[in-house]
């Protein structure tokens, strides 16, 4: 699962899709990730979200594009969390 994510960071499946899609119940998979990961699945797919949004606006892509292919629904969203992540917008983290 982690690594199907982590190749296509906006896949918007809920943990419960996921679940049923690895032969597992959601219930179970929540406690995996909590135990292996220290996170909730919501909190473990944030950072992955922000880790790979990172990567590549460090490579100099748009901020809007960044946004929109790694899974926030607007650019207003991923720049809030961005914000609230790493204390700053993306346009003044990369100055």
């Amino acid at each position: 699962m982690t690594d199907a994510l982590a190749t296509k960071p906006a896949d918007a499946r809920t943990l419960g899709g996921l679940a049923a899609a690895a032969g597992m119940t959601e219930c179970t998979v929540a406690r995996l990730f909590l135990k292996e990961t220290g996170l909730t699945f919501g909190q473990w797919r944030r950072q992955l979200r922000l880790l790979a949004a990172l990567e590549r606006l460090g490579a100099g892509e748009s901020v809007s594009n960044v946004a929109l292919d790694v899974g926030y629904e607007d650019v207003s969203s991923f720049i809030a969390i961005f914000k609230s992540a790493l204390s700053d917008t993306p346009a003044r983290y990369f100055r």
